[in-house]
């Protein structure tokens, strides 16, 4: 895995239209904003987690 990751157009686009949502914030809704973002990335990779022990076999369905 030499070659970097790259975005997609659409993934460019979207991260171009996100920045431009939070220049237009307040300082209060972006700390806010934060907060709650990192919530779901935690969440997410919790989910992750969750979904690969499952799919290895190391964790029995529910």
């Amino acid at each position: 895995m030499d070659r970097p990751i790259e975005l997609s157009l659409e993934q460019q686009f979207s991260l171009r239209s996100f920045e431009t949502q939070v220049q237009q914030m307040s300082r209060e809704q972006a700390q806010e904003f934060l907060v709650k973002l990192y919530h779901q990335m935690l969440l997410k990779e919790k989910m992750y987690q969750h979904f690969l022990k499952f799919q290895w076999g190391l964790e029995p369905g529910v």
